[in-house]
This record gives structure tokens, C-alpha cells and sequence, in this order.
């Protein structure tokens, strides 16, 4: 009799790397997006007045690290098939608890991980949501983006701190040595230099890929999908409000609308640099050269005198056109592949025996 027996989907090798999308050949995604980042460093130095001395340097990289902070944990999210639109929400209720409690009278070593605590439950209400009743993330976060953010202006109202310790303002505004490079560039190397070593070189990491390819084929694995994920909403709402702290020290202010369209810039950035929005493929490096290609170019606008406004169209251009460019390469290489076999003959027959 013939083995009738269901067999599951054959999982995928969590051992693999999964790279993002090649745009044709060898070439991959996170090259072109690093390649294109230093052109346009380059093109700077040369043609835009101002570019390259050590305080528009400097400006640059402060500007850019909390969204380079955040794209750390919302990469590895990604990857496993979701994403935080509250990240920015998160981190204006982060600031704004940061301010009133300041305003309180409380130590500021009592506030900072009092704030990092909030975004522990910040996480946790999304991972809940998504993981436990099924909800999509998408639509879950858009939620709570509203409510983070409404529960920020009842906290805080439109008062404006300002007043914090001078030693912690320095950390946020201040250089090491007088050199270009921000005094908070240091710690978020190292915590840059961790993500990569999880995301790539872990069974976490591989775990995140395996479950972006097939959610299905990775329970089949043994992998526990529902709390990896729940894990990665954490700890991107713990980042999240560990930003918002960042952010009120770097720009001297608390205020409920602090970081108000971060959640953009992150994921204009993730995906630019070859994350693929389906989960399942994209590095870190990746990420964080299209976050700094990003940062780089709205520097660049502003010092050629380009509205905000037109920033932000380009903004949105360029995540449309992340997201839209690699269903175009992969339409067009499987058309390619259907025209290929189409034009090989078939194998002739064998001639009887």
C-alpha cells in the first residue's frame, strides 16, 4: 500500500544566513546601499559647503543615532515577520514620564530606568497583543502609536523640561576629546556590534530568519515562535524608551511630542538597507548603512536649504521605493526564470530498448 501518511513542511535551515534581496548578479542590496553611502560621503566632502567640518559631523551622527539605535532591535523584528509603528510614540512617552518625574523632585538615577522599565511594558503590550490574540502588528501598533502618545500629553501636557543635570546634557550633546564623534556613539557601538553578533552568529538570530521564511516550518523545528517574538516587541520597546531618554538630553528638552515621526525615519531606514518588509532576509549591516545613508542625505538637503517638507517626501519616497524594489527585482527575475525554461528545449526521449 502506498504511504499515505501527512508530513509536515520541511523546516528551513536555521544554520543559513539569509541575505537581502541582490539587485542583479552578485550584487546584494546591503553592498549597493553601503557603496551608495560612501558616494554620497564623498560627493559631500567635495561639493557641499559646510559638510565636512567636525560640528556638522557631529550634528549628523547625534541626529541619526536614535533612529540607528532603534533600527537595532526593529531589524531583528522585521526579519521575523513584524514591526513597531509605536517606536516613536514609545519614545515620547519615555521623555515625557522622564520630564515629570524630574519635575517631581526624583533622583535622575531613579528616572532613567524607571523610563527603560516603561518600555519594557510598552513591548510587552504589543508582543501581547500579537502573539497571544492573534492580532497583526501592523494594525496593533498604529493602536497604540495613538494611545503612547495620548498618555504622553496627560503626562507631561505642553510643559517643556529643559532643566536636567548638566553632566547628563553633555553626554547627550557632548564629543569626545573635541573630535567629531558623539560621547553616546561609544555605547551605541558596542550595543551595535552585540545586535550583529545575535542576529548572525546565534541560534537566536537564526531562529529570527527561520520564522520570517515559514512561520509554520518553524514550529516544526522546535522553534517557540510565539515567545521569540514577544521577546523582540520587548526589546524593541526597551530600546524605544531608552531613546526617548537619550533624545531629552541630546536636544535639552522634554516634551510629549519628542521624537513625533520617528517610527518613519527606522523603518525608511531597515528597509532601505535590504531588509525585506516579508521577514525572512536582510543584515544588520545593511540596516544601519541605510539609517546613515538616510541621515546623511536629509543632512545634506538641509545644508543646500531643502524644506522639511521636501525632506519628508523624500522620506516617503525612498521607503516606497525599499519596499517596491525588491518585488520588482524578484517579478522580474522569475520572469525571466518561466522565459528561460520556456526557451530550453526538452530532454529528447530515450530510444526503446
Amino acid at each position: 500500500m502506498p504511504d499515505t501518511t501527512v508530513k509536515p513542511p520541511a523546516a528551513p535551515a536555521t544554520g543559513s544566513r539569509r541575505p537581502g534581496p541582490r539587485l542583479s548578479g552578485a550584487i546584494r542590496w546591503d553592498t549597493a546601499v553601503g557603496t551608495l553611502l560612501v558616494v554620497l560621503l564623498i560627493c559631500s566632502f567635495s561639493f557641499v559647503d559646510n559638510f565636512g567640518n567636525a560640528l556638522n559631523i557631529s550634528f549628523l551622527i547625534g541626529n541619526a543615532l536614535p533612529v540607528a539605535l532603534i533600527a537595532l532591535p526593529m531589524t531583528a523584528l522585521v526579519v521575523a515577520g513584524e514591526i513597531d509603528l509605536s517606536v516613536g510614540s514609545t519614545a515620547g512617552l519615555s521623555g515625557a514620564v522622564m520630564g515629570a518625574l524630574w519635575n517631581d523632585g526624583l533622583a535622575i538615577q531613579v528616572i532613567i530606568p524607571l523610563c527603560v522599565l516603561l518600555g519594557v511594558v510598552c513591548g510587552l503590550i504589543n508582543g501581547l497583543l500579537v502573539t497571544r490574540l492573534g492580532l497583526p502588528s501592523l494594525a496593533v501598533t498604529i493602536g497604540t502609536m495613538a494611545a503612547f502618545r495620548g498618555v504622553a500629553q496627560i503626562v507631561l501636557g505642553s510643559n517643556s523640561v529643559t532643566d536636567f543635570p548638566q553632566q547628563y546634557l553633555d553626554f547627550g550633546s557632548g564629543r569626545i576629546g573635541g573630535t567629531f564623534i558623539p560621547d553616546a556613539a561609544v555605547p551605541w557601538a558596542v550595543l551595535a556590534l552585540v545586535a550583529v553578533l545575535v542576529l548572525h552568529a546565534t541560534p537566536v538570530g537564526r531562529s529570527l530568519f527561520a520564522v520570517g521564511a515559514s512561520q509554520q516550518a518553524a514550529r516544526f523545528a522546535g522553534i517557540r515562535v510565539k515567545r521569540l517574538k514577544l521577546s523582540m516587541f520587548v526589546a524593541t520597546g526597551t530600546v524605544s524608551a531608552l531613546t526617548g531618554v537619550f533624545w531629552a538630553l541630546h536636544y535639552a528638552s522634554a516634551r510629549y511630542d519628542n521624537a513625533t515621526g520617528l517610527e518613519l525615519s527606522v523603518i525608511a531606514g531597515v528597509l532601505l538597507g535590504g531588509v525585506d518588509f516579508d521577514g525572512g532576509k536582510g543584515t544588520l549591516g545593511g540596516a544601519i548603512a541605510g539609517v546613515f545613508l538616510l541621515g546623511a542625505l536629509q543632512n545634506v538637503m538641509s545644508l543646500v536649504n531643502v524644506s522639511a517638507q521636501s525632506q519628508i517626501v523624500v522620506t516617503g519616497a525612498l521607503l516606497v521605493i525599499s519596499v517596491l524594489a525588491p518585488r520588482v527585482g524578484r517579478q522580474v527575475a522569475q520572469a525571466r526564470a518561466r522565459r528561460n525554461a520556456a526557451e530550453d528545449p526538452p530532454p529528447a526521449a530515450p530510444p526503446p530498448s
